[in-house]
């Protein structure tokens, strides 16, 4: 499912792109690539009713958005203000971000992000 995420990245840019891991019992179950609708290098916008539709979808099937993804392309794989203000309405939720360079070349990290409070996490990969 990483190399699904990190292909998503490569194949959007210039652009940031975006999209959500659900999980059941702490494991990843499915990704799910969305449309940057704001088609940005330097933001992702996820279409509200495509984001209420994959969250109904998730748990409908018994899961939880268990991360958000998006690149980043104009900088580091680390978050952004934007990104620590936007995750304030996902408490417990992992920011999976793909850094991609202008030559294709990727490095991917996962964070929590509490209360501004930034600690990256392992991204465990079976």
């Amino acid at each position: 499912m990483l190399d699904d995420i990190v292909a998503h990245a490569v194949r959007d840019a210039p652009n940031e792109c975006c999209g959500i891991v659900a999980v059941r019992d702490g494991a990843a179950t499915a990704v799910h690539a969305t449309e940057n609708v704001a088609a940005s290098p330097f933001r992702f916008e996820v279409d509200s009713s495509e984001l209420i539709r994959l969250w109904n979808a998730i748990e409908s099937e018994g899961g939880d958005v268990g991360a958000i993804y998006h690149s980043h392309t104009r900088s580091d794989p680390y978050p952004s203000q934007t990104d620590v203000n936007f995750s304030s309405g996902w408490p417990g939720v992992e920011w999976i971000i793909v850094g991609v360079d202008k030559q294709g070349h990727t490095d991917v990290h996962s964070y929590l992000v509490d209360g501004g409070q930034i600690s990256e996490v392992e991204l465990e990969v079976t």
